[in-house]
């Protein structure tokens, strides 16, 4: 809440009542009179009172969908969660469900990486693993016999997988170059032989089952939806039952072909909206690109009769998502609408959803994504007899009793997952045994994209397991187990930040006798500020904590409020030394004048003034921007780096939320240019491109490109040295944790 002290701070624990503003159908922001009342504090106006502005700092974008992160309790014990469920002939004793994401390298065929993958997953205590399409896993498409190296690959995979107790299921989704729309009849029938060879492969290899993906832009999508679906005839979109038929006939001929032990689960969209307003391009009129595509968009009804249908046609379980008619990556991690502190809601275009009136206004909105299906999903319970998944964020171990409640109230029967099993693939043990504290927590930066693959190796990662998309591969290490250290060794580390506790934490599981050495009252480094300016979304708090817990549980020895120095290393005699302390501040490169140029990590507090420039174009320069115009100031990004280099340290989809609602939002950047002269009370620009211009200023944050610090090794008499982390390389807090893991390998 807002204080004397800081009038720009305010609680994001409970916002407003009602919105501040409205949307259109098609997401476009229209403004109205947000109410003004104490901070933290609901009140209703009276009947027919003036509502009047709000007056507390914020704009009114932070208060359309306001957030109540107060769900996070942990008192049930997870009873419900670990219950048997049944899918089909399958019982599974807990209702956790790995969804068909993530594949290690899957565009690489058949590789020791993604056999590995899920071995570690089913191992991890997963019982049901849905795999995704993999084309060297599939009968070949020209009618050719199916190699027998494919058949005994995916074998050994059922055989070792099962070790553990885990069956393995296998998504398809069928994609053709060709338009469904001009699909014959025969065409229609080849796709469905297609999937019941696939289906029986897969039950000659041993798999339990197979998953239609009729979701997203995939080809029983295109069937079901009016969007996508001009077909005149029995497959058109004169009734739901035509609209299904290529789904229902495609269920019913793989139970025919396969029998009914053989699991089919069907993927679709449980409800869709149209996210980007341009992309009806077919439609002629104007009238008709504002109104068509809103009204094309598949409804909860239309899903629930789906359902039903699939249901009497032999489906087993229903996977339920949601379906933005674009942005891809929001039809699995729709959470993404969460990423942006104080714009909750950006759709990716720069417009904004309003949770109370978009989505039919049945998403749960208000927990930054979490569970946000799980209300819509119990309407769909309630119509069918088959089990009901949902995905999409969908972590007991970020809020235990919420999650568990869902399934114990009846609203859904299990809950598929990808992101948090990616991180930490002892999820499912750890979490049954009650070891909360000691999971990595998924901090849904989506730098993953979600999972391991081959076409987004070189942009993907994740944030906190530097193993994914690396292990086995040229720059990654050679396996997931950690290699016992040959010799003990004495090892500091100094600082503790990701990459200073990653590093300590490996270096002891490993072996080594590991003293860490924080300057600072507590280890995070500057977690905790990321924290404070991204809010909860990210999970950094948790990220924090995990590590921190890591020290305890690996045997580290911790010894805070200690800067080290020459001669307390000397002191030590260590025999080896992890130097992560942190980076230097970038430079502005200009001075003078009356405009005051306040550091980073300073740039919340008074003294801002309303004009403010942001020196820098990485990822703590746009988070800076961004909580700044939330608070109503006017900002200018200025960088003399190019273009391609804003927000780079951002995964690809966080940079779209990012630059697109920044841009709606007023702020402008000018990369490729410099700050030639600072004056008084405004500032001159020089672009590359020969032209100059004079933006007010009231001050000039300096997120510069941060500056390597490893001076403290200067000199050392220590026979081993490293320096990771952004005191070597600034860059961001995967490639920190990542530096930390491969030097606690190589130590």
């Amino acid at each position: 809440m807002t204080s004397s002290k800081d009038s720009t701070r305010i609680s994001r624990r409970y916002f407003l009542k009602g919105s501040a503003l409205t949307l259109t159908a098609g997401g476009v922001l229209t403004a109205c009179k947000p109410r003004t009342e104490p901070a933290g504090v609901a009140v209703e106006p009276a009947a027919g009172a003036e509502v009047s502005t709000v007056e507390n700092g914020m704009i009114p974008q932070a208060y359309l969908n306001p957030q109540d992160y107060d769900y996070r309790q942990n008192t049930t014990g997870l009873k419900t969660l670990f219950s048997p469920l049944k899918i089909g002939p399958l019982t599974l004793n807990h209702r956790i469900v790995k969804s068909a994401a993530g594949s290690a390298a899957y565009l690489a065929g058949l590789t020791d990486e993604l056999f590995q993958y899920y071995v570690n997953i089913a191992k991890g205590g997963v019982e049901l693993i849905w795999i995704e399409m993999i084309a060297a896993l599939e009968p070949p498409a020209d009618g050719s016999k199916t190699p027998a190296e494919t058949i005994e690959f995916g074998k050994k995979l059922v055989a070792e997988c099962g070790k553990y107790g885990t069956k393995l299921g296998y998504q398809h989704y069928g994609f053709s170059a060709k338009s469904s729309n001009d699909f014959t009849h025969e065409d229609i029938a080849a796709e469905q032989a297609r999937w019941v060879s696939i289906a029986q492969l897969l039950q000659e290899m041993g798999f339990a089952g197979i998953e239609i993906n009729a979701a997203g832009f995939n080809l029983g999508e295109h069937f079901l939806s009016r969007f996508h679906n001009t077909r005149t005839d029995e497959y058109g979109i004169s009734s739901l039952e035509n609209r299904a038929r290529f789904v229902t006939e495609c269920i019913q001929q793989i139970k025919s072909a396969c029998g009914k032990d053989f699991v089919v689960q069907v993927l679709i969209d449980c409800i869709e909206e149209n996210d980007n307003l341009t992309n009806n391009a077919s439609l002629a009129t104007l009238d008709n690109a504002v109104t068509a595509p809103f009204n094309k968009v598949t409804t909860i009804e239309e899903g629930i009769e789906f359902a039903k249908l699939f249901e009497a046609a032999g489906c087993d379980s229903m996977h339920l998502r949601l379906g933005p008619l674009d942005n891809h990556p929001c039809q699995f991690a729709s959470d993404l609408y969460f990423l942006l502190n104080g714009v909750e809601g950006s759709t990716g275009y720069g417009t904004q959803w309003d949770f109370s009136r978009h989505w039919q206004g049945q998403l749960i909105g208000n927990h930054s994504g979490a569970g946000m299906l799980i209300d819509i999903v119990g309407r769909y319970k309630k119509a069918l007899k088959i089990p009901c998944g949902t995905v999409t964020y969908m972590d007991p171990a970020h809020a235990p009793d919420y999650f568990d409640k869902a399934i114990a109230d009846g609203k859904v029967d299990f809950y598929l997952m990808n992101r948090p099993l990616t991180v930490d693939t002892e999820y499912v043990n750890k979490l049954k045994a009650g070891h909360i504290d000691e999971i990595a927590p998924c901090t849904r930066c989506l730098h993953c994209h979600i999972g391991s693959n081959e076409m987004n190796r070189a942009m993907g990662y994740c944030r906190v397991n530097p193993l994914t998309q690396r292990v086995m591969t040229e720059n990654g290490p050679a396996t997931y187990e950690l290699e016992p250290a040959a010799v003990s060794k004495k090892v500091m580390v100094i600082g503790g930040g990701p990459a200073g506790m990653e590093a300590a934490r490996i270096a002891a599981a490993r072996g080594h006798k590991v003293t860490l050495y924080e300057k600072n009252s507590e280890l995070g480094g500057k977690l905790a500020f990321a924290s404070r300016i991204k809010g909860p979304h990210e999970n950094l708090d948790d990220l924090k904590a995990y590590l921190t817990k890591q020290q305890e549980v690996k045997g580290v020895t911790v010894v805070l409020k200690t800067e080290v120095d020459a001669a307390l290393i000397n002191k030590e005699k260590p025999d080896a030394i992890i130097l992560a302390v942190g980076s230097l501040p970038g430079e502005v490169g200009v001075s003078g004048g009356s405009v005051p140029v306040i550091d980073f990590v300073n740039f919340t507090g008074d003294g801002t003034g309303n004009n403010v420039i942001v020196y820098g174009s990485n990822a703590q320069a746009f988070d800076c921007a961004l909580w700044l115009t939330v608070h109503k100031k006017k900002v200018s990004i200025v960088t003399p780096n190019p273009i391609e280099d804003l927000d780079k340290q951002q995964s690809q989809h966080a940079h779209r939320f990012m630059t697109t609602a920044l841009y709606s939002l007023g702020v402008k950047a000018y990369p490729s240019s410099k700050i030639r002269e600072i004056g008084d009370g405004k500032v001159t620009v020089a672009a590359d491109g020969g032209w100059e211009t004079v933006i007010p200023a009231d001050s000039i944050i300096n997120a510069a490109d941060l500056l390597p610090n490893k001076t403290l090794l200067d000199g050392v008499s220590v026979k081993e040295t490293y320096a990771i982390g952004d005191c070597d390389q600034p860059f961001n807090i995967a490639l920190a944790i990542r530096a930390g893991n491969d030097i606690g390998r190589k130590i």
